[in-house]
Parts: C-alpha cells; sequence; structure tokens
C-alpha cells in the first residue's frame, strides 16, 4: 500500500488530497494542528479506519516535525505533500502597510516548514517506492508573473519556498528523491476564498495527474495544477 504524508490535511485542498488518495487505496498520515477540532478529517479517518491516521502537528514549530519524524521512524513515504500555508492578510498587501511579525509568522510556515519537513523526513522517503516531495506553492511567488506588485508578506514567502524546493532537487537527486513544485490555482476555500475559479475537487485532480507522471527528470520544476510550466 502507497502511503502519503499531509500536512494541513484537515480542511481545503489537503483534506481533497487525502479523500481522494484514501478511495484510491493509499495510507494517509494525515496531519493537522488541532486533530480534535478537525471534524471533517475525522469523519474521513472512520471511513477508512484502516487507512488514515490523524496526527497532531504545527509546522511551525520545528520541535513537532522533529517529534512527528521520530513516532513515525518505522514508516516508509511514498509521497510527502507540504500543503499547510497562510496566507497573511489584509497587512503586508500594499506598500507601506506590512505587518513585520506577519511576514517573519509566513516565512516560518510557508518557507522554513516545508525544508524541515524534507529534512527530518528524507530517509522515510528514501525507504518509499515513488520518492517524491510535492511542495504547494503559487503562481503568486513567480517573479516573471509579478504585474501587479503589492502582496509583499505572501510572495516573498513563495519565492523563497520556490528557491528551497529548487535546491532540494538537486541535493536529494542522489538518493533518488524528487521534489517539485505545485500551484494549485485559485481555489474556492477558505484561504482563496469564495471567488475561487475552480473547486478543491479540480485542483487536487490535477495536482495528482502531475504527481501520477512525474519522474526525477522533473525534479525542481514548477508546475500549474494543470499540468503547465510556470515561469520562475
Amino acid at each position: 500500500m502507497r502511503t502519503t504524508l499531509i500536512t494541513g490535511a484537515n480542511r481545503g485542498i489537503g483534506l481533497e488530497f487525502s479523500k481522494q488518495f484514501a478511495a484510491d487505496g493509499w495510507r494517509i498520515l494525515a496531519c493537522c494542528r488541532y486533530p480534535e477540532k478537525s471534524d471533517a478529517l475525522n469523519k474521513l479517518a472512520a471511513m477508512y479506519p484502516d487507512q488514515i491516521t490523524v496526527h497532531t502537528l504545527d509546522v511551525a514549530n520545528h520541535e513537532q516535525i522533529n517529534r512527528l519524524a521520530q513516532t513515525l521512524a518505522s514508516k516508509s513515504i511514498d509521497l510527502l505533500i507540504n500543503n499547510a500555508g497562510v496566507y497573511p492578510g489584509p497587512m503586508g498587501y500594499s506598500f507601506g502597510d506590512t505587518d513585520y511579525e506577519a511576514w517573519a509568522q509566513a516565512f516560518l510556515i510557508n518557507t522554513m516548514a516545508p525544508l524541515r519537513m524534507a529534512e527530518e523526513f528524507a530517509d522515510h522517503i528514501k525507504r518509499g517506492n515513488q520518492k517524491i516531495i510535492v511542495t504547494i506553492t503559487s503562481k503568486m511567488g513567480s517573479v516573471a508573473d509579478n504585474n501587479r506588485g503589492g502582496s509583499y508578506i505572501y510572495r516573498s514567502s513563495k519565492s523563497a519556498v520556490n528557491m528551497v524546493v529548487k535546491s532540494l532537487a538537486i541535493d536529494l537527486k542522489s538518493i533518488g528523491i524528487t521534489a517539485v513544485l505545485i500551484h494549485p490555482g485559485w481555489v474556492r476555500t477558505d484561504m482563496g476564498g469564495p471567488d475561487g475559479l475552480i473547486s478543491t475537487k479540480q485542483s487536487v485532480s490535477g495536482m495528482r495527474n502531475i504527481i501520477s507522471q512525474i519522474s526525477l527528470a522533473d525534479s525542481g520544476k514548477f508546475f500549474a495544477y494543470d499540468g503547465q510550466i510556470i515561469p520562475w
């Protein structure tokens, strides 16, 4: 049975990943900050008791990441999905209106956490069959695509994680691990808001199609959910 570890699995894109992978027979290590409050995830886990286990994980807490890696030391992981993230707002959206504490927190969650997850779980992934790390990023982190300005906090945290994953792709190639970035689209979630262009089902189905086809030769690429390559 293939195994995926998903951060931020309690709602939105993370929850939809859990639903779709469970339906396809995967084992899911579903991580979230407050399992006791994650009703939708707990309900899903009850539907798949032999496949889904729910784990407490605040990715902003590096000690928790380390402890979870130790708890799961015997597990092999085929696919790590760094999904947990934040969109700070409205502070930091426009020039002269920056909340620097929120900026630091955004970097801790959006940029540092994916690297820490890769560092702590590299051995688990190396033992897996697929050996893939997917980090959910954003087109807003593309320097070439930035034609509107603003959103300093979010844009910079995503541009930075793009560079993190590009380096991971180089550094982990020797042990056979593929690391890619995927922009999920503008999705109707709590983070994306009600005006999003696509549903979580559409987004995750597209991303899973990419995941099913990528190889080590694709490591370091920046995909959109529909398979298109996004410029850096």
